[in-house]
């Protein structure tokens, strides 16, 4: 399977799908969502989105369905293009596919011997690579702190200053063999998956991306449209929340003379939506998914 999509059914449930609407899935990947909300419509529309030319090949021949290969920050443009402007619903599923682990090459796995590239869009000219053995140590203590939400990274940018000073890191195996250097006894997995998620936010912009897709859902989508996303680490969804919640990242409440909260969103889950037992047993990766959905006032 190219990929198995999380939170399926409740994802699909709470975007309250209408079958003569027109919906957006923002990350199409191995088209999971696309494939049930498409079960779903009639004489409807649904335009999905996938910066990685691995996906486009699991596009459908459906003449509701429209596939758009390219990031999703630049979704009010190619709705514009296709007169699909407003929607009803948009759906943003986050992070990285199972197909991007599984293929050594991608450089995503910290299990697997690849190249350091973790480009999502493989167009795109900066890889890990790139940040690895050109970024100034500051700058890399930076990532790993904020994007890794590692503690001891100054340690870890300053080994891999040392070693890179020997011989380019080029490999996922080489940069696994520095990062384990520093990392507790014991939790070696859980810390090399945090600085490979720092390097891969980093390469792909994740957070600036997000931002702009959210400002931009808001002005694509019909008065009651909703927006159901579900992310995968802490950064990602405090600014989805605070978003829903307030209406900007920063999570300020604003409100009016009477005290009622100036936000252009109602929250549709009141909390984050997580998996049962049974989806976490059959697709681990569904242990960490945390979805909101909020719907445009």
């Amino acid at each position: 399977m190219y990929h198995r999509p999380v939170l399926l059914n409740e994802s699909i449930e709470l975007l309250g799908i209408s079958p003569g609407g027109v919906y957006v899935d923002a990350t199409f990947g191995g088209g999971g969502h696309s494939r049930e909300i498409l079960n779903k419509l009639e004489n409807g529309r649904l335009i999905a989105f996938d910066q990685d030319e691995d996906a486009s090949r699991n596009a459908f021949e459906d003449p509701r369905f429209t596939f758009v290969g390219h990031n999703f920050r630049f979704l009010k443009n190619f709705l514009r293009l296709h007169k699909q402007v407003p929607v009803d619903g948009i759906l943003a599923d986050l992070g990285i596919s199972s197909h991007q682990i599984d293929v050594p090459a991608r450089g995503f796995s910290t299990r697997a011997e690849g190249s350091l590239d973790m480009r999502m869009d493989c167009r795109k000219p900066i890889t890990a690579q790139t940040i690895i053995n050109l970024h100034q140590e500051g700058k890399l203590v930076e990532i790993f702190r904020v994007y890794g939400e590692i503690p001891n990274s100054k340690k870890l940018a300053s080994r891999i200053i040392a070693a890179r000073k020997e011989k380019e890191i080029t490999s996922t195996s080489e940069l696994v063999a520095i990062a384990k250097t520093c990392a507790e006894r014991g939790k070696e997995n859980k810390y090399l998956a945090q600085v490979f998620q720092a390097l891969r936010i980093e390469v792909n912009q994740e957070m600036e991306v997000l931002e702009d897709f959210l400002k931009q859902c808001l002005d694509v989508l019909k008065s009651n449209g909703r927006l159901a996303v579900i992310s995968y680490h802490s950064l990602e969804d405090k600014m989805v929340k605070n978003y829903f919640r307030t209406g900007n990242f920063e999570g300020e409440l604003k409100k009016d003379f009477y005290g009622n909260v100036l936000s252009p969103w109602k929250m549709v889950t009141r909390k984050a939506v997580v998996a049962g037992e049974q989806e976490i047993e059959e697709n681990s990766r569904a242990r960490s998914a945390r979805l909101r959905v909020a719907e445009k006032v």
